[in-house]
């Protein structure tokens, strides 16, 4: 059966609230006929029946007032308090009615025979009401701290009560009981509204926080109710007199019966009456509840199978509730440490990175791994060996090997061996399974790290980084074609390259333009240029494209004259050696990838390349020659040298040029 639902059905549903509202109007019924119909209201007196029914019926409503009393101390619940002295006020006057019985003290009883009840229940009726309210923590904080007054008042009432009904001459609440006594209408009234308001709250609460108990309590006010309105006539030893002793039995033993049932189904008294108490008192249950399985969880992962027992005795489980928690624990800690390990899987995957080195990918997935995993090792291969501390390892048929108390796995990349995982031996096929997957999932890192290592090594340093970038977050830019956009080209070479290279050894050639261009490269890339041609002596950069840059006219420039400076650095006083001669011009080019589909690359054509390309032709050695266009773009920060307008080759009109001095 779930266990979700309250034992008893919730008188919510509106057949059930029907059968329930006719169960609670028959008494109501039967009391108007048997007032109506005088013939059907029987005589009947037998006191000693009557004195040990009232004494046993008082016994019972002690123990749930103090069952009820016990259960607000330990989860410090005012509601819970007020509920307890409902019973135990009720008990009290019920007791004393017993013992105000003709022939048990006085031969003929008293008139606190005949009202002692009816003023009880409007006593209990108060605190009925109160503990139906939605107290608040202040409140609630109030009624705890006076719960030792309260107490004292209520036994100091009963004994006062107790002696005025019984001592004989005391006051005329011990004179002769009369057969008829009449109760007062008004007297009844408040205690009925009492009951029945406090009924009405937790019928309210109950449909909520649907409950067996709530619903017995709100059973209960409503029969102590009609026991307050059957208790009016005062037809002593009648049946109508009877029935108000009748609907008092109900009242309380409907409560004690849903308390056994209760009791029965979870064989521990416990949590009883905890559906009753105030939403913060359950709130607070609730918490105490999931810190108590979070612990038993900790225990369990730390190998204490016996971890719930220890919080049995905090929430007074039984022997086969512990069992079910400890078990359930058991199941909780495997579930969570399965999940544990799924995502220190998935974390693994995800920390493979361009640009990662594989050592630090390594510490990162250890670190990581060994949180869910426990002590992992990793030994990469070293001199055709792979070794974890001082056990080595060979996987000769690509199997596990197990080493006492660790199995290791191997690690491959690109199908051949590349070191080994090293993990503590679990105790079953599914963890066995687990640490497979995640030595499968390292070496796929593994693998990955190191490709992307290759990546940075051959894909980027043969092109420039952001064509590189650009590729790889979108290789579909690798197509052939390209846009039209604004941008300012640079070209750079050697003047006299080809006189030098004559007299000299290919090797001093290569020595000398690798020279030149590591110090020049870096020049055009922290100005944000893209360098897309290398041609012996000469160089082709690109600004604005393909990374888009506001000012690339001016960062085109800076670059430049950069150059110019780092290249005669790296000339180091050799007299012999040619020197840089730069031309950069701004204008819209055709930028993209040309080429074939078996080979192509990253260019730019256009008429400002061609002129940027023709300038640089006519400029000096150790010069910079801009476009007029570039120098429009610098917005009067650079000092140049006016060449005038000149003819370049491939050109019909004459093109203004100058040369670049300076740049603020």
């Amino acid at each position: 059966m779930p266990t979700d639902r309250p034992f008893l059905p919730p008188a919510t549903q509106p057949v059930r609230a029907l059968v329930w509202a006719l169960h609670l109007a028959i008494p109501m019924l039967g009391l108007w006929l048997l007032l109506a119909q005088p013939g059907l209201n029987a005589f009947w007196q037998h006191n000693p029946i009557h004195f040990w029914a009232i004494l046993a019926v008082a016994g019972v409503n002690v123990g749930l007032g103090l069952i009820v009393g016990e259960a607000a101390r330990r989860r410090r619940d005012a509601r819970l308090f007020l509920v307890s002295t409902v019973f135990l006020t009720c008990a009290g006057f019920f007791l004393l009615h017993g013992l105000a019985t003709p022939g048990v003290i006085l031969p003929r009883g008293s008139l606190g025979f005949d009202v002692g009840q009816q003023a009880g229940l409007g006593v209990a009726s108060v605190l009925a009401f109160a503990s139906a309210l939605p107290l608040g923590e202040r409140a609630c904080a109030a009624v705890l701290a006076a719960q030792h007054l309260v107490r004292g008042l209520l036994l100091g009432l009963l004994a006062l009560w107790g002696a005025a009904s019984l001592v004989p001459g005391l006051t005329p609440l011990s004179a002769p009981a009369h057969s008829a006594t009449p109760w007062p209408l008004w007297a009844s009234l408040p205690a009925v509204a009492l009951y029945g308001a406090a009924a009405l709250l937790l019928f309210r609460l109950h449909r909520r926080r649907p409950s067996a108990m709530l619903i017995s309590l709100v059973t209960a006010y409503a029969l102590l109710a009609e026991a307050v309105v059957a208790g009016m006539s005062q037809l002593n030893w009648h049946l109508s007199w009877w029935l108000w002793h009748l609907l008092l039995t109900l009242a309380f033993a409907f409560v004690a019966y849903s308390a056994y049932l209760q009791f029965r189904r979870e064989g521990s008294s416990a949590g009883l009456f905890d559906a009753v108490a105030l939403p913060a008192t359950v709130a607070r249950i609730q918490a105490d509840y999931d810190r108590a399985l979070e612990e038993l969880v900790d225990h369990v992962r730390r190998g204490e199978p016996l971890a719930a027992s220890r919080l049995a005795g905090r929430f007074q489980l039984t022997e086969r509730q512990t069992a079910v928690f400890d078990r359930a624990g058991q199941a909780l800690a495997g579930e969570r440490e399965l999940s544990e390990r799924l995502a220190a899987l998935v974390d693994v995957g995800a920390q493979t990175r361009v640009g990662l080195p594989e050592q630090d990918f390594l510490a990162s997935a250890l670190d990581r791994v060994r949180r869910a995993y426990g002590d992992v090792r990793i030994g990469l291969v070293a001199d055709g060996r792979v070794c974890v501390g001082s056990r080595e390892y060979g996987f000769p048929d690509a199997r596990p090997e197990r080493r006492g108390e660790r199995i290791a796995y191997p690690l491959t990349v690109k199908g051949r061996l590349a070191g080994a995982l090293e993990v503590p031996l679990g105790g079953s096929e599914r963890d066995e399974a687990l640490a497979a997957t995640l030595a499968g999932q390292v070496s796929i890192a593994l693998e990955n790290a190191r490709l992307y290592q290759e990546l940075n090594t051959l894909f980027r340093q043969y092109m420039s980084p952001d064509v590189a970038n650009a590729l790889l977050a979108d290789p579909g830019q690798a197509a052939l074609g390209g846009e039209v956009r604004e941008l300012t080209a640079l070209f750079a070479d050697l003047k006299g390259f080809t006189t030098f290279s004559e007299r000299v050894s290919p090797g001093e050639i290569v020595e000398m333009l690798n020279r030149y261009h590591t110090a020049a490269v870096p020049c055009v890339l922290d100005n944000g240029g893209t360098i897309v041609q290398f041609v012996g002596d000469a160089l082709l950069a690109l600004f604005n494209a393909p990374a888009t840059q506001k000012d690339h006219a001016a960062a085109a420039c800076r670059a430049a004259l950069r150059m110019q400076e780092a290249a005669a650095a790296a000339a180091g006083g050799e007299s012999d050696w040619p020197a840089f001669r730069i031309g950069v011009n701004t204008g819209p080019a055709l930028v993209g990838n040309i080429g074939s589909p078996q080979l192509r690359g990253f260019n730019a054509m256009g008429d400002s390349v061609n002129v940027a390309a023709r300038l640089q032709t006519l400029a000096e050695p150790g010069t910079v020659v801009i476009g007029a266009s570039t120098l429009t773009r610098l917005d009067g920060r650079a000092r140049t040298r006016p060449l005038g307008k000149l003819n370049l080759k491939g050109k019909d009109e004459r093109v203004e040029a100058h040369v670049l001095v300076g740049l603020e």
